[in-house]
């Protein structure tokens, strides 16, 4: 009997050592779990563009090169720009934009491009009557002298600097973004951006809805006011010449003489008067005394 108990014993304890092996062996060979990768943060959202893109934009698949890009091209693809490419073509705007395209490095240009139907609203013979330094200088207007995305036209700081140059008061292009629309104002005229034409990392095409018509070609120089002149002095007005009477130069004299010697003949009368009464008294005596 306490042989068997032993026994017993014995085998519970190989039992007990064998399991405790075999889970230290599992625990071995069982391969350690690999840590919980942190959820990838989703990419930030692109900024919303403010200028709606055209049925002729471009697709991401247009080359960014610069040498690549054609201006004149791109327009006409557009369709209803042939005045702006005639223009750009005449006043030889077209080859300073291109060799500045391909000079470039960073930043760019923005050209702002009003179609046949905004030039179709300008005065008749308006365009006929600029001389060809006033129709570069237009054109020159609608040219910003740096790349503007279509999403950064908030970050402009007005007035924004255009390939006309800096003339105070005269060539200014003012841009306001609000609402969604982009606005544009020249002082004489104020339209929208009305689509994206064209849009690279160099260059941006953008449609106006009016000919941006600069303030110095409306700025007439005043003439100095004059100062006010005092009234002349009332002058005495000559006697008008008696046309009925004609003096010589010597009755003008007898007519300053004529009231000297009127007088002196009063005098003359009155010594007569005198003399003639004493006499006549005289004679009056004698005969009374005879």
């Amino acid at each position: 009997m306490m042989l068997n108990k032993q026994s017993v014993l014995s085998f519970s304890l190989a039992l007990l050592i064998s399991l405790l092996f075999s889970t230290n062996t599992l625990a071995q060979l069982s391969p350690a779990s690999a840590p919980v990768p942190p959820a990838p943060t989703p990419p930030a959202a692109a900024p919303k563009p403010l200028v709606p893109s055209l049925p002729q934009s471009p697709s991401d698949s247009t080359p960014d090169t610069p040498s690549a890009v054609d201006i004149v091209g791109i327009l006409r693809k557009a369709k209803s720009f042939n005045v702006l490419i005639r223009l750009m073509k005449t006043t030889q705007l077209i080859n300073q934009l291109n060799s500045q395209l391909l000079t470039t490095k960073s930043g760019g240009i923005t050209i702002l491009a009003p179609d046949d139907s905004a030039f179709s609203e300008l005065k008749a013979g308006f365009l006929n009557s600029l001389s060809d330094g006033q129709k570069l200088e237009l054109l020159q207007f609608h040219v910003i002298s740096d790349y503007v995305s279509s999403s950064n036209f908030d970050t402009l700081t007005n007035p924004v600097r255009t390939l006309a140059g800096a003339k105070p008061g005269k060539v200014e292009l003012n841009v306001i973004s609000y609402g969604g629309s982009v606005n544009i104002s020249t002082g004489e005229v104020n339209t929208t951006i009305n689509g994206i034409i064209y849009t690279d990392k160099h260059l941006a095409i953008y449609k106006v809805g009016k000919v941006l018509l600069p303030m110095d070609f409306f700025t007439v120089a005043k003439a100095p006011a004059k100062s006010p002149s005092l009234a002349p002095e009332p002058s005495a007005k000559a006697p008008k010449p008696d046309k009925e009477k004609t003096l010589s130069p010597d009755s003008s004299e007898s007519s300053q003489t004529n009231p000297t010697n009127e007088n002196s003949g009063t005098v003359k009368i009155t010594a007569y008067g005198k003399w003639a009464s004493f006499i006549l008294g005289i004679v009056l005596v004698t005969i009374i005394t005879t």
